[in-house]
């Protein structure tokens, strides 16, 4: 079977910047066996697999390795898709997916995402997530996906080294490492994920679900400018909506073709 595929640089307005993700559209989904391969033949943080009929966008997302239950970056890619390339006279789209209903919609200044919030609980830190990163935060805050691990300075979010062996085996699939944000920005993050088959995710927007609530809390302002510092760094604009977050980005598109399965 011969299906369009796309492939996406999110949450930047540069190409080779923000977090690339792949896009594939198909008639129906495929077995997860596939899926899982065809995401692993791309090799990106992320696969989206996009099965679209009259008012219904059936959406999935795998790594590498895993199948995910929510991705900002894949799911504004295939926005972007949607409103860019396959049904361009569409302004808004609603995507079903494991994590229910994502709207998104098309500005003048991206597209915006209505994501589930991820609020979180003040913990204290686990000496393998201390050892892991190496260097004890100032908090440790979790939920059922990850660690939040808030640090002094931009600094040492920025240089940060971890061990992806020992963040793998950590008992949360992911980490996010965090501080209040430098340039202009109100927070700076990075986040790893070996576990998922992504030792480091260039732009999360699942991340800011938790990264939003805890920051909006600590600056007291719902509407934050964020930076996630990966070596290819994106730009993600939050609003925190009660139990939703709305997140705002960019996409370049880099490659366009087809792929057979």
């Amino acid at each position: 079977m011969r299906v369009p595929i796309f492939q996406v640089d999110a949450f930047t307005s540069r190409r080779f910047r923000g977090n690339p993700a792949a896009v594939m559209v198909l008639p129906d989904f495929p077995d997860d066996c596939t899926m899982q391969a065809i995401s692993a033949e791309n090799n990106l943080a992320e696969t989206a697999f996009l099965v679209m009929r009259p008012g219904d966008y059936r959406l999935r997302w795998f790594t590498p390795t895993v199948e995910v239950p929510l991705c900002g970056h894949a799911t504004l890619a295939t926005a972007a898709v949607v409103m860019e390339r396959l049904r361009p006279e569409m302004d808004a789209v609603v995507f079903d997916t494991a994590s229910g209903p994502l709207p998104v919609i098309r500005t003048e200044n991206g597209y915006v995402m209505d994501f589930p919030s991820r609020p979180s609980v003040r913990a204290p830190a686990p000496p393998a997530l201390v050892a892991a990163l190496g260097v004890a935060p100032r908090e440790v805050w979790v939920n059922a996906y990850n660690y939040l691990a808030v640090m002094d300075d931009a600094r040492t979010v920025r240089t940060l080294s971890p061990d992806m062996s020992a963040v793998a085996a950590l008992d949360r699939p992911g980490v996010i490492v965090t501080a209040p944000g430098d340039d202009g920005y109100d927070v700076v993050s990075r986040y790893f994920a070996p576990a998922k088959g992504i030792p480091e995710d260039p732009v999360t927007g699942g991340a800011h679900c938790m990264l939003a609530p805890y920051w909006a809390a600590r600056l007291e302002k719902t509407s934050l400018r964020a930076y996630q510092a990966s070596a290819r760094g994106g730009e993600i604009d939050c609003r925190l909506n009660g139990d939703r977050v709305a997140l705002r980005g960019r996409c370049v598109f880099y490659l366009e073709g087809h792929a057979e399965i």
